[in-house]
């Protein structure tokens, strides 16, 4: 890992519509899914942790106690998931030299994959490295500096999909099958066991 800034930025804020209550709250091998993923950010990334809440903010961030680095609220997440992004992007644009783009509902990550990532970008710090499954390229996924600016820029419901699709030439793809599987319903996180 090189002495190079990069932030895990996790997020926690959408309303959750599928799953019917707030998702992030929800267990998962002892914590709720917010926190899961918030502890394997914090062991890769330590304080330079973010977590971006909106629905039920005070509950997920509450749930996520103790926290290495910090929360941010996106009062917008009703907008989608890019409100999200640009949240997270906005509060570390001035210090950080990359972030560490994750989800709180995709469980199975672990902090060995995460590692991979920050790894893949220490060695190449131009490159976007995402993760690959099932012939797709997605969260969690590392953003260098050089696209903040349009990740602050996103808007909608799609992610940064545009950004991956518009710098092909810069992506490099690590596989994670884990990363296929998200809870968006109740019956997703009961079918783990």
């Amino acid at each position: 890992m090189s002495d190079s800034a990069i932030f895990a930025i996790v997020l926690a804020a959408g309303p959750s519509t599928r799953f019917g209550r707030t998702k992030q709250l929800e267990p998962f091998e002892g914590m709720p899914l917010a926190a899961g993923a918030l502890r394997k950010a914090e062991a890769v990334c330590g304080a330079r942790s973010v977590l971006v809440t909106g629905k039920d903010s005070h509950e997920v961030a509450a749930a996520c106690q103790p926290l290495a680095g910090y929360f941010v609220i996106n009062d917008d997440y009703k907008q989608g998931l890019a409100s999200s992004i640009a949240c997270g992007v906005r509060a570390v644009a001035e210090s950080a030299d990359a972030i560490l783009l994750m989800l709180a509902d995709l469980p199975l990550i672990t902090t060995e994959h995460l590692t991979d990532l920050v790894d893949a970008w220490a060695e190449s710090p131009r490159s976007i490295i995402a993760s690959e499954f099932e012939d797709t390229l997605g969260p969690p996924i590392v953003f260098p500096k050089a696209d903040f600016d349009a990740l602050m820029q996103l808007t909608g419901d799609r992610g940064a999909r545009p950004i991956i699709d518009a710098n092909k030439e810069r992506v490099q793809a690590i596989a994670c099958e884990e990363a296929a599987f998200d809870i968006d319903r109740p019956e997703d996180l009961a079918g783990i066991y």
